[in-house]
Formats: C-alpha cells, sequence, structure tokens
C-alpha cells in the first residue's frame, strides 16, 4: 500500500452536517482497500479565481494509505459528487 494525500474543495454552501456526510463518505471508501491515517477540516478560504462562480470554498484535507487500483475508484467518486468544486490525490 502506497501513502497519498488528497484535497478536495468543496461549495462554500454546504451545510455542516452535509460537509459531516462527505467526510464520513469517503473516509469510509478509503477505508474499503486502505486506511485512513487523519482528516483536516482546513474551513473556508478565499478561492485563487472563481470556481463555478464561488469566491470562495472550504478545503479538506485527506492522509491515507491505499491500494494504488482503488484510487480511480475514489477519483471517479469525488468527480460525481456534486459539492465538491476540485480535488486532487497525490502520492506521498
Amino acid at each position: 500500500m502506497n501513502k497519498y494525500e488528497s484535497i478536495i474543495i468543496i461549495n462554500p454552501n454546504c451545510t455542516d452536517e452535509a460537509i459531516k456526510g462527505l467526510e464520513s463518505r469517503f473516509t469510509g471508501l478509503i477505508n474499503q482497500n486502505g486506511k485512513v491515517e487523519s482528516v483536516e477540516n482546513m474551513g473556508k478560504k478565499k478561492l485563487a479565481y472563481e470556481i463555478k462562480k464561488n469566491k470562495e470554498a472550504i478545503y479538506m484535507l485527506f492522509n491515507f494509505e491505499a491500494k494504488p487500483d482503488s484510487i480511480a475508484e475514489l477519483e471517479r467518486n469525488y468527480r460525481i459528487t456534486d459539492d465538491i468544486l476540485k480535488f486532487i490525490v497525490v502520492k506521498k
């Protein structure tokens, strides 16, 4: 298993409950084929440029270990989630 870091940028109009739901959904998905080391909600920050007409967004950082073939499934789930504006997954 490799170590990864993933940052997701979430729509700023999401409620706290929705953010907690996203966090639990993705930690559960990662834990199916790996292990989450830490999750950090970095809060609302101003964006460098507008994304889908939003000037600020909520950032969330995941540090985890996973099998390389499970990353494609994680990214697919990021893409189909409407509240996620942008994401990146990087191998450490």
